[in-house]
């Protein structure tokens, strides 16, 4: 119901977007136009300062960080990989964009920016909590600002039809596939947790406000922290594929980002892959959070 109710906000946010740009006024469009390349720095930021807030309130972080790590990395490179693949096998022409070295310098920039914006969330998220400053701050609010905004640029933007063929399933497919290979290798590696919660954690796709919770209530607070820094590290190892390799393969690059595609990492693809890929994200998205709940559900009840 949850995750229901997030998508229903969004589709709003982005068909008022839609429906409203051809009635604003040319001064208003220019300023949203100008203003959304800079609204993914404002989303890296919050997203550091939701991070830092969680490992403050965590007990004992530093047993659970390295789980939470190692399944984080892992799912995001095994589905970045396992569309690529699919990707090769199924039409060559789709899977890699231009090569450029103005394109290669301007990630080198976004990556450079996207660092800075980081720290400067974490640093305050660590600060706010030092001098026990009790700030009141939802980033869903920012985003559904910024998904209206992605609204009225795509009443001005012409897409062909290529983006609602069968193969954009490949996305939330490959993300699916190579999270399930991934937490099959981490079950090897790990001690102490068994394969249905290996799983159920490489389930969340990035979507870490409902895997905390859902993991807390269906098992145990220590699997509730572990689910939790998990896809915050999933969002954060997408938002560096989207900037180092969405250029290249955007695609693969949103199959990595999860659940996050249709929201915060959002800006991202529009960013570093183009407008073109937004639709390609925002489906994506919507499929891997419809499913993401009942898998973990599926998996934690084995």
């Amino acid at each position: 119901m949850q995750s229901l109710i997030l998508i229903v906000q969004i589709f709003i946010a982005i068909g008022l977007g839609y429906f409203i740009a051809p009635h604003l006024k040319q001064k208003l469009r220019q300023f949203i136009f100008k203003t959304l390349p800079y609204f993914s720095y404002l989303l890296l930021i919050s997203v550091a300062f939701e991070f830092a807030q969680a490992l403050t309130h965590l007990e004992h972080p530093e047993r659970i960080l390295p789980t939470a790590l190692l399944i984080a990395a892992s799912t995001s490179i095994a589905s970045f990989f396992v569309c690529l693949i699919a990707y090769k096998l199924l039409d060559k022409d789709s899977v890699q964009g231009t090569i450029s070295l103005h394109l290669f310098l301007n990630a080198l920039t976004n990556i450079s920016y996207a660092f800075i914006a980081l720290g400067f969330g974490a640093t305050l998220g660590f600060v706010v909590h030092h001098f026990q400053i009790n700030v009141l701050f939802n980033s869903w609010y920012l985003l559904l600002v910024f998904i209206g905004f992605i609204g009225v640029e795509l009443a001005y933007t012409h897409f062909d039809r290529t983006w609602l063929s069968w193969k954009i399933l490949v996305v939330p497919l490959a993300a699916i596939f190579g999270s399930l290979i991934a937490a099959f290798f981490c079950f090897m590696l790990l001690t102490g947790y068994s394969l249905n919660e290996v799983i159920a954690l490489s389930q969340g796709y990035g979507w870490y406000s409902m895997s905390g919770i859902l993991f807390t209530k269906l098992h145990s607070t220590e699997l509730g922290g572990i689910a939790l820094l998990t896809d915050l590290f999933r969002e954060i190892f997408a938002i560096l594929l989207m900037y180092c390799l969405g250029w290249r393969f955007p695609r693969s690059a949103i199959s990595s980002a999860g659940a996050t595609s249709m929201d915060v990492t959002l800006a991202m693809v529009k960013q570093s892959c183009g407008t073109h890929y937004v639709p390609h994200a925002m489906m994506s998205g919507i499929i891997l959070s419809l499913l993401a709940p009942l898998l973990i559900s599926f998996f934690l009840m084995l």
